[in-house]
């Protein structure tokens, strides 16, 4: 297998990593003003996410790392062509960061009013925007060898807020599970009930998206070549509804690996979806950036994919001992303390 391949493969698995694992952050964040009805509550929320958010940040790098590395005429052109929302969701991302760890230091009201809205501002743009960029490269952009003509509001278009609100729905039932499995009692049931409700949002998101995908992009070409490859849609299929299945069978662990499988294999349908292509052009194929003409060197591809298996192994390893150390369930007592 060539390199370039396998480093398209690791481009898709790193952003399918990156939104299964941050999603749930997002989501918590979106939810957070409507569930957190006092001060407990909302210290509640923030320490559910607090100790692994900024671990899950570290998949966002490194996907925008390897797409620098692996194919930098890709990062050249998508930073471009996305300037905008890419440096709206940038914003964001630095605003909930900094929301989450100064709202457990905040005296007045005024500060904490402030840091609420600064969390869930800094988890809902992301995750819409996140969306409708993902939904135009799956569309593909409109650029030639001139340049891209293209404007933000053109990337607002039907399809693009179509995938914006699957990604954002998708996040918010992914954060409320995570919630209900990290806090106790009243607000762990809230959470499930929000879960619940937007589930039936997010399947509608998914079946609009499954259908206006034949309508708005290429996307299908490649599964009707091959169609062994259907499988991973079928599976993304699966998984929302066997989370639905145990969201209302209160499985609330099962529902939440469901969901985080759901994400993957969405991701990895685009992806399959997409290729050769990085970011397809919709003027014409010939201008579309591919995995080949837009790849480093199969040298440097050689050079990565050794730093990658030897440190990519020490991040799993690290998130896993993350996870097993916080995996319970938040008591009055770290409550009590400042920080998480």
């Amino acid at each position: 297998m060539e390199f370039q391949i396998i480093w398209f493969i690791l481009w898709g698995l790193l952003w399918a990593v990156y939104f299964a694992l941050d999603g749930f952050d997002f989501g918590a964040g979106i939810l957070y003003p409507f569930i957190s009805k006092n001060e407990m509550d909302k210290k509640a929320v923030i320490h559910a996410i607090g100790p692994v958010w900024n671990g899950n940040e570290v998949w966002l790098i490194t996907a925008g790392g390897a797409t620098f590395a692996a194919f930098p005429t890709t990062y050249a052109y998508m930073f471009s062509y996305l300037y905008t929302p890419l440096l709206i969701i940038l914003f964001a991302l630095i605003l909930r960061g900094v929301a989450v760890e100064f709202r457990p230091k905040a005296v007045t009201d005024t500060q904490k009013k402030l840091w609420d809205i600064g969390i869930f501002l800094g988890s809902l743009i992301p995750s819409f925007l996140f969306g409708v960029a993902f939904g135009n490269i799956f569309m593909g952009l409109k650029f030639d060898d001139s340049g891209y003509y293209g404007t933000l509001f053109s990337l607002l278009n039907p399809y693009g807020l179509l995938v914006g609100l699957l990604f954002l729905f998708t996040f918010i039932v992914h954060g409320g599970l995570w919630i209900s499995l990290k806090v106790q009692d009243t607000l762990a049931e809230k959470a499930m009930a929000r879960a619940k409700k937007f589930w039936y949002v997010q399947a509608i998101c998914a079946v609009l998206f499954l259908i206006l995908t034949a309508v708005f992009t290429n996307l299908y070409d490649n599964f009707l070549k091959l169609p062994f490859w259907f499988a991973v849609p079928a599976l993304a299929v699966i998984c929302l509804l066997v989370t639905g299945f145990y969201i209302m069978k209160n499985k609330r662990g099962r529902a939440f690996i469901s969901s985080a499988l759901f994400i993957i294999s969405l991701v990895f349908s685009g992806v399959i979806g997409l290729y050769p292509n990085l970011i397809p052009s919709s003027i014409d194929s010939k201008y579309s950036l591919t995995l080949f003409n837009s790849s480093s060197s199969p040298y440097t591809l050689k050079i990565m994919t050794i730093v990658i298996i030897i440190f990519v192994p020490i991040v799993l390893f690290y998130q896993a001992w993350t996870y097993k150390t916080f995996m319970y369930k938040i008591t009055e007592k770290e409550l009590k303390e400042e920080s998480y």
